[in-house]
């Protein structure tokens, strides 16, 4: 199989995950907050929640062995191996409305979810 298209990525293992142009801008406005340039946004799941995975969102500066990176507008979103099946399709936003603030993730691989919204499986 091979890519049609060109990028500017160094590395060559990308994942399925997407970051919408607003959540991208968000990140880059918390980025300039902290004062780093090191950082990138770091999705995954672990076990746990009341339907059996949660989700895991953060800004990290390691680079893991195994690790699939993506670049959104300068935005680097990194997926660990074991986690990207569970995220395959997923999409990152940022909502700032009345009804709800933060990021949310749109997961077409999860079976069903609690209440809470982190949990899924």
């Amino acid at each position: 199989m091979t890519d049609a298209t060109t990028t500017t990525e160094t590395t060559s293992t990308t994942h399925g995950v997407l970051l919408t142009d607003v959540a991208a801008t968000k990140v880059k406005s918390l980025l300039e907050q902290e004062g780093r340039d090191d950082l990138r946004l770091r999705i995954g799941v672990q076990p746990g929640g009341c339907s059996g995975l949660i989700y895991q969102l953060y800004f990290d500066e390691r680079s893991l062995d195994g690790d699939l990176v993506a670049d959104f507008d300068g935005v680097e979103v990194v997926v660990d191996r074991m986690s990207a099946p569970y995220l395959d399709g997923a999409t990152i936003d940022f909502s700032d409305t009345i009804e709800k603030q933060g990021f949310t993730i749109d997961n077409p691989n999860a079976g069903s979810s609690c209440a809470c919204g982190d949990s899924f499986s």
